[in-house]
């Protein structure tokens, strides 16, 4: 991120006069996003209502609606005479800042459990270099000027999953098998002879809200041993792309309506027994049999029919 951001402080020091839009409030995702863009802004706020959009602000965030909303203000370039120039160094320098609010934000978002990025440096060059061209490659999605007072508004949304998304740009990256070997900590895969269930099962809901959990772009889910239940990066590339790793939700009833949107009609359900790590879970040893068993029979673990429930 260093390059990155050097490049962008060149700029901002091109632009001058910069500021940065604050949050007016610590309303939820859920209230109006008029009181996440200043209300000086009047045609940025009605976009945002009329796409139900929010601006993002945390990584869960970012998971639970599938994109990152970053906006940011900019001031003119001191010295500029005509309106027309005061206009188009504010909106330069507004985009320059929504650009580094951008690489700040995705240099934030967990990619594997906290060893990734805390001791292997190698990986997290490689984490740098996919969000470095990813920002390159991002766009603005709305512009405004306020002529008043001489400000200029852009907003940049970038989408989680999907082609062209964050994800796209990243797993291309990280699953690449030289990496994708490094990356994924060496540990046993879960075998256990299958047992009988009472229900066919087609997805998996795991209850994370009684731990301190947050989505990654690879989530784990171990045995008590230390033996993987579920690791996403043995998921096809296509899948993880278009999808994710699982769904996030708040509630049981949201993962259910969510998993429905994968073609599962009826998931198992269990509790997180603990976590490994802030992006990795662990279940108990009879709910992993259960998992294991009925993977066996559906196979939903392969095509990431996972849902998440979040605090």
């Amino acid at each position: 991120m260093k390059k990155v951001f050097v490049t962008i402080a060149c700029l901002i020091l091109f632009a001058a006069g910069i500021t940065i839009n604050q949050d007016q409030s610590q309303l939820s995702a859920q209230q109006s996003s008029i009181s996440q863009i200043d209300e000086k802004f009047q045609k940025a706020n009605e976009w945002l209502n009329e796409q139900k959009l929010s601006v993002t602000q945390s990584p869960a965030d970012a998971f639970v609606n599938g994109y990152i909303l970053v906006a940011a203000e900019g001031l003119p370039k001191p010295g500029s005479a005509s309106p027309g120039q005061k206009r188009l160094t504010a909106e330069r320098a507004a985009e320059v800042l929504a650009y580094r609010k951008l690489a700040e934000f995705l240099d934030g978002v967990a990619v594997i459990g906290d060893s990734f990025v805390k001791d292997a440096e190698l990986h997290y060059d490689v984490v740098r270099a996919a969000v470095a061209g990813f920002v390159k490659g991002a766009r603005v999605v709305h512009k405004e000027y306020n002529k008043e007072d001489e400000m200029a508004l852009v907003i940049m949304k970038v989408g989680m999953t999907g082609p062209g998304s964050f994800a796209d740009a990243l797993y291309a990256k990280i699953l690449k098998p030289d990496i994708k070997k490094e990356l994924v900590e060496p540990a046993p895969l879960y075998k256990h002879k299958p047992v009988p269930l009472e229900e066919r099962y087609d997805g998996l809901i795991i209850d994370a809200t009684e731990h301190n959990f947050r989505p990654a772009l690879i989530n784990r889910i171990f045995t008590p041993k230390g033996e993987i239940l579920y690791d996403p990066s043995k998921v096809s590339q296509k899948v993880l792309v278009e999808q994710g790793c699982g769904e996030y939700t708040n509630s049981v009833d949201k993962a259910r309506a969510a998993l429905e949107q994968r073609g599962t009609k009826n998931p198992l359900i269990v509790k997180a027994a603990g976590a490994v790590n802030p992006s990795d879970l662990q279940v108990s040893d009879d709910d992993a049999v259960r998992i294991f068993s009925a993977n066996q029979k559906a196979n939903f673990l392969a095509s990431a029919k996972v849902a998440f429930v979040l605090r």
